[in-house]
């Protein structure tokens, strides 16, 4: 089952770039992974149960999936519509590709962090 979900979020992923998306989410990413935001993070999935799959992704490690029931469980309905807003995209639009990229995108901001929940300055 795993092979077709790879081949169907590398086709997601591909149409994302066509249309331009994937750089949408990266840049929104981008601005929103500081480590206030990712320690928020952690702290929601751990409220939704899903805390060891946002562990990790912090640090060094293998990167656990998240599905988008998943996500949008763990983000509020204020976090979903700040991305709405931001990017002008549906949240049925937006999801799928987040929780396809949100893995490495945590992992790529704290690559010292080891595990360990992001210190805040």
């Amino acid at each position: 089952m795993s092979g077709i979900f790879n081949d169907v979020m590398g086709k997601l992923s591909d149409l994302a770039g066509a249309a331009g998306l994937s750089e949408q989410v990266h840049s929104y990413l981008a601005e929103l992974l500081t480590p206030a935001t990712i320690t928020n993070l952690l702290t929601q999935a751990e409220q939704a149960g899903l805390g060891d799959k946002v562990r990790s992704w912090i640090g060094d490690g293998h990167n656990l999936p998240i599905s988008t029931d998943e996500l949008r469980s763990l983000l509020s309905n204020q976090q979903v519509q700040a991305m709405v807003d931001k990017t002008g995209l549906p949240a049925a639009t937006i999801l799928p590709v987040l929780a396809h990229l949100l893995p490495e995108a945590v992992n790529a901001q704290t690559p010292a962090a080891a595990g360990e929940a992001p210190k805040t300055a």
